[in-house]
């Protein structure tokens, strides 16, 4: 009897987990790179390894991203001592009604690698919260 139950038990357990929601390390807004933006074809050469030079950071999310001064920052990776650090940090103003938006070099910023290297790249609002991330690869 004491076995029945104990199959029982694993059943209802294994059949209960399928019904669970997936959980994912990032839902949401993601934060991803192209070669640039263009008005008429959209994003183009979107991927997370590219050559040293400009680059556009697209940050996509299904809701309002709720900030107006923000900051694109690039940590990049220190093979030496094994961590990342502070590499660059460009401002931008953005609508607080954006669900959508890319940022890409302007009269402002520079925003582009002379690098080569693995780099965190960080969407940052006016109090430097993060509100998206992703890993980048800087090759030749």
């Amino acid at each position: 009897m004491n076995y029945k139950f104990s199959l029982l038990f694993l059943f209802i357990a294994i059949f209960s987990a399928g019904l669970v929601k997936n959980t994912f390390a990032q839902s949401e807004p993601v934060l991803y790179f192209c070669e640039k933006y263009d008005a008429d074809k959209g994003e183009i050469g979107v991927g997370d390894r590219f050559y040293t030079g400009p680059i556009t950071v697209v940050v996509k999310s299904s809701h309002a991203l709720l900030c107006d001064d923000v900051h694109i920052q690039f940590d990049r990776y220190n093979e030496s001592t094994g961590k990342f650090e502070f590499y660059k940090k460009f401002p931008y103003t953005i609508t607080p009604t954006d669900k959508y938006v890319y940022f890409r070099t302007n009269s402002e910023s520079d925003l582009k690698f002379d690098n080569t290297g693995f780099y965190r790249v960080f969407l940052l609002d006016h109090k430097d919260k993060t509100v998206a991330s992703a890993l980048i690869e800087i090759i030749r």
